[in-house]
Parts: C-alpha cells; sequence; structure tokens
C-alpha cells in the first residue's frame, strides 16, 4: 500500500514526481519522487538555503563573468532565449538584455492551443524590444500526438516538452551561439536538492530526443511503432529532434539557469515583467487555482494539471500556493483553503476545444482521465470518484 505523507511547510505530498528522461517515458515507468528530510521536502529546504546560505552577489558576478565570455560585440546574437511571453522569460530576456548588455534571440516553440492571453503577451514580447522566432510544428502531427500523450501516459503535454526542450540549444547551433538561458532549475520545486549548485542543465535532458533511435518513445510509444501503427513518417518527427551529445559537446554549447545566479521567486518575477516589459497578466484567475499571471499561453496546460492532479493528487493550486509559502507570500493555512477549493476544478470551459483538439468525443475523453486514476488515491463513493488523501 502506497503511503502518502504532506511537507509539514507546503502542501506537496510524497507522491510528487521528480523529472526523469522523456524519452523513455512509458505508462508503467516508475518516477522517482521529492525526497523529504524529518517532514519537510527538498524544495522547502532549499528555500531557507536561498535565504541563509547563498551569497547572490558572489553569484551575480559569476554571471557577470559568463556573459563577458559570450558576450560578441559585431551585432550578432549571443544568447539564445526560450521565450513563450510569459513573465518568467520575459524577465530574463529583459535582464540579459538590458542589465547585462547581451544581444538575445528569443525563441518560442508554439503552444498547442494559443490562449488570448497567451497570444497577446507574445506579441507584448516583440513589441518589448526583442527579436523572436517562433516555431510551429507539423498541427495534423503535433495534434495526434498529442492524442496519443493522452491515451497512452496520461500525459498530453509531452510533445510539447519535447519541443520546448530542444528548441533553444537547436537555434543556438544554427545561429553560432553557444549560450542559452531558461528561467528556473526544476530543482527549485522538487527535484534532487543538489542540483541547485549548477548553473547547468544536464544535457540529457536536450539530447535526448534522437528520432533515429526506434527505442525513443514519443506519444507513449516507440517511434517504430509510430511508423509501422500510426502513419508517422520521419519527416514529421523531424520537429522534435534534439541536438547529439556529440554537437553540444563538440561546440562547448551551455544551457544555464537564471535561477541560479538570481533567487528565484514567482511573484517577484511578475512584479518586474510588469514593470519592465509590456506583459499582462489574465483578467481572471486560471483554471485549477488562483494566479492570474503564470501558466497563460496554452488552453492545454490546463489539462496538463489536471492529470497531475489525477495521477498524483496535486494539482495547479498547490504547485503555486506551495510556491507561494516558500517565498512567504501566503501562509500554509492559506494554502491549505487555496488547494480545497481549487486543485480538482475541471477545466470544463475548455472540454469542447480540447476533445476537438485530439479528435476525442466526451466520453472517450472522460474514459482516457478515469483510466489513469490510481487505486491508492482515487474510490468511488455512491457513484463519485473521491481522492483519498488530500491536505485539507
Amino acid at each position: 500500500m502506497t503511503k502518502v505523507n504532506f511537507c509539514e511547510r507546503c502542501v506537496i505530498s510524497t507522491l510528487r514526481p521528480t523529472s526523469t528522461i522523456e524519452a523513455k517515458h512509458t505508462r508503467n515507468e516508475k518516477k522517482p519522487t521529492t525526497q523529504f528530510t524529518d517532514g519537510v521536502c527538498d524544495a522547502c529546504r532549499w528555500a531557507v538555503l536561498k535565504e541563509t546560505e547563498i551569497d547572490w552577489k558572489q553569484r551575480e558576478d559569476e554571471l557577470i563573468e559568463l556573459c563577458g565570455r559570450n558576450r560578441k560585440t559585431n551585432g550578432e546574437y549571443d544568447v539564445i532565449v526560450p521565450a513563450s511571453g510569459g513573465k518568467d522569460s520575459m524577465m530574463v530576456a529583459h535582464l540579459l538584455k538590458y542589465k547585462y548588455k547581451m544581444n538575445p534571440l528569443t525563441v518560442t516553440w508554439a503552444p498547442n492551443i494559443w490562449t488570448e492571453i497567451g497570444q497577446k503577451n507574445h506579441l507584448n514580447l516583440i513589441k518589448s524590444g526583442f527579436n523572436n522566432l517562433l516555431i510551429s510544428p507539423n498541427g495534423k502531427s503535433h495534434r495526434k500526438l498529442t492524442r496519443l500523450a493522452f491515451q497512452n501516459i496520461g500525459h498530453p503535454f509531452q510533445p510539447f516538452i519535447f519541443g520546448q526542450r530542444s528548441v533553444g540549444p537547436k537555434v543556438a547551433i544554427q545561429h553560432g551561439v553557444n549560450l542559452i538561458f531558461y528561467g528556473e532549475n526544476v530543482a527549485e520545486y522538487g527535484n534532487n536538492i543538489m542540483d541547485n549548485y549548477n548553473p547547468i542543465m544536464d544535457p540529457r535532458l536536450y539530447t535526448c530526443y534522437d528520432i533515429d533511435d526506434q527505442e525513443t518513445h514519443l506519444g507513449g510509444m516507440a517511434i517504430r511503432d509510430l511508423y509501422s501503427k500510426h502513419g508517422f513518417e520521419r519527416s514529421d518527427l523531424i520537429p522534435y529532434r534534439s541536438p547529439t551529445m556529440e554537437q553540444v559537446s563538440g561546440l562547448g554549447l551551455e544551457v544555464h539557469y537564471m535561477s541560479y545566479y538570481r533567487k528565484w521567486i514567482p511573484q517577484e518575477n511578475f512584479y518586474y515583467a510588469v514593470k519592465n516589459t509590456m506583459f499582462e497578466p489574465a483578467e481572471t484567475r486560471t483554471t485549477g487555482s488562483y494566479s492570474k499571471y503564470s501558466g497563460l499561453d496554452d488552453k492545454l496546460e490546463w489539462l496538463h494539471y489536471y492529470m497531475m492532479f489525477i495521477k498524483y493528487g496535486m494539482g495547479r493550486a498547490t504547485a503555486d500556493a506551495s510556491q507561494e509559502i516558500r517565498s512567504e507570500k501566503i501562509t500554509r493555512d492559506e494554502a491549505v483553503k487555496l488547494v480545497e477549493l481549487y486543485d480538482s476544478e475541471f477545466p470544463e470551459q475548455h472540454l469542447g476545444e480540447l476533445c476537438e483538439y485530439m479528435g476525442l468525443s466526451e466520453d472517450e475523453f472522460h474514459s482516457i482521465i478515469d483510466s489513469f486514476r490510481p487505486e491508492h488515491l482515487w474510490e468511488k463513493v455512491n457513484g463519485r470518484w473521491q481522492l483519498k488523501h488530500h491536505v485539507y
């Protein structure tokens, strides 16, 4: 029997999964989970260390030295910033260009289904003074892969992650740039706490999407099965192909996290973006949470977080509230109430559009969701699903 405990400081549980190599993701994969020490999760332990042990001035000095080594004086791009127009990427791009005098090229892997505010903020990114390259995969193939990922692994966002994770390094190679900057290391939220002491992303995370390796998994199945059972051709998968480890190491290419060099506080990133760029929050809160300023770009992201709730008992409100406890924006008691109010909220207003996008009936859609409810988390009481373990 799976035991479920909750962090004594935030609201995540011992079921929170940590990052793995996405190209090996199958339905039966057993994911590692966030580590707890004396009842406290690694993310909360790191929040304390950020305040007490990290010399942020020294880390900024490291950033200044890094930029100095990579800055070009001939007007060419010298850093790539994957950016959707969200608050975090807007802040990273603005800091690099205006404070550290770099010449960034922002690059966007297109969302599955743009939201109105997401499209507006993407344009606002450009209007705020940044060159941008938008990369959009074949819509027919991408919808089909999204449906397969939803059906097979309960992870409709997986094809997007394939593209979004590798787009920065691929564009960097094309433009002769050796430096890429993403926002935060996922260790901020519960991956191995020691990862926070390394500014560089593990290259395995963005070189693992080898479409010529028949054992690479995309959409929850091996590449060979995409060809033989679903009619895909190699040309359909080219946008998802990552650079190789040999290319990356040979060129000296590095992907850095801004969260290593600057204390990462999502709400402060929002304030920075509003003050210094044309970023706009949504008019209403995000489905499944109380926030108006995070994850605004893609309607499918709402389903992604709902599936996290189904599979692990923790949804979007849990993620948002836990971050804000750690940065002392809200108390744990307040967070518990927010989770109770919003975590289980189904994206009903987008149901029709999500079904149409993936070519599913509503009955098929709900049947797929229910197939991913683990027995240790869910039970039916009087015909209705109920969560067995919750923080409230």
